[in-house]
């Protein structure tokens, strides 16, 4: 595999389940037409990003990983030969989850991932946590590459894309919907630098409240021997407008890349890293509202 195309649609939802259904599968479609390998949606496309502050209507609004909802982005895939990777917000008990599935392109579900990172500091307080991150061998028209997928918030902890690098992702997909700044956007650039891996990020474009467009994507590769220092690992930003936009990775650039340069697992000592898996908080880190 020389390259592998993943379509970002930072589209603005509609006011409805139905209306989200039939207005992604018209861009799953062009994202077909466009050459991608991949469509990705924005964080929680089922509802818009909307939480419902009323429990009984949040429930309400949650739709299980075999819904009609989610099955028909699995069937998409096949019809359209792509992978599609579909957000929602999941039934789950006691409380719904705000997940990814990712759809290869037989139309066979390969990956679910619940956000482990909940912001619950805000609305998601009210829904429950993932419990791992996982890796998935996606089958594309050129070939198999290994996924994984963090949700918004997992970003901004270094361990969410170390966890996927040391499983073997070599493609990370990013579902967000947050204003992207200078900031965000350096996280996702240091956390494809540091475990040489490829970041796609798609977020809703200005007009769905707090967000701001900025999909971006960046495929990790620092260095090339051909050419003299650095270079920034930026594959495509997006502006704020609605639209697809595409981030053609050279995967196997990638994998060449990551076969001999000194990041990702190369040099890592684990054995000195004991404390990263302690569950002690300490000043100036203690929040009531924290749930473990």
């Amino acid at each position: 595999m020389q390259n592998l195309k993943v379509a970002l649609l930072q589209i603005l939802p509609e006011d409805t389940l139905e209306g989200n259904l039939q207005k992604g599968m018209e861009y799953v479609k062009v994202a077909k037409k466009m050459g991608a390998d991949i469509a990705l949606f924005p964080e929680m496309w089922s509802v818009g990003y909307r939480i419902a502050e009323d429990m009984e209507e949040l429930k309400n609004s949650a739709v299980p990983v075999d819904s009609e909802f989610i099955e028909a982005f699995g069937k998409a895939a096949k019809e359209y030969d792509l992978a599609v990777g579909i957000t929602f917000l999941e039934k789950y008990d006691p409380l719904p989850r705000n997940s990814l599935c990712l759809f290869d392109r037989l139309g066979k579900r390969v990956l679910c991932y619940a956000k482990v990172h909940t912001c619950d500091f805000g609305d998601e307080c009210r829904l429950t946590p993932g419990e791992d991150f996982y890796v998935a061998d996606l089958d594309t028209a050129k070939g198999n590459v290994k996924v994984g997928a963090m949700i918004c918030y997992d970003r901004e902890f270094p361990e969410s894309a170390r966890i996927l690098m040391l499983k073997g992702a070599e493609i990370v997909l990013v579902p967000n919907a947050c204003p992207m700044e200078i900031n965000r956007l350096s996280q996702l650039r240091a956390r494809a630098y540091e475990n040489m891996i490829g970041i796609a990020t798609v977020n809703y474009p200005k007009g769905q409240p707090d967000c701001n467009g900025h999909s971006s994507a960046f495929d990790g590769i620092a260095y090339r021997q051909e050419e003299a220092g650095s270079r920034d690992t930026l594959i495509v930003e997006a502006g704020e407008q609605e639209g697809i936009y595409m981030a053609d990775f050279p995967l196997q650039e990638i994998r060449d890349y990551r076969s001999r340069e000194v990041h990702g697992n190369a040099y890592r000592r684990p054995s000195k890293y004991q404390l990263l898996v302690s569950e002690e908080k300490r000043e100036p880190f203690m929040r009531e509202d924290f749930r473990i």
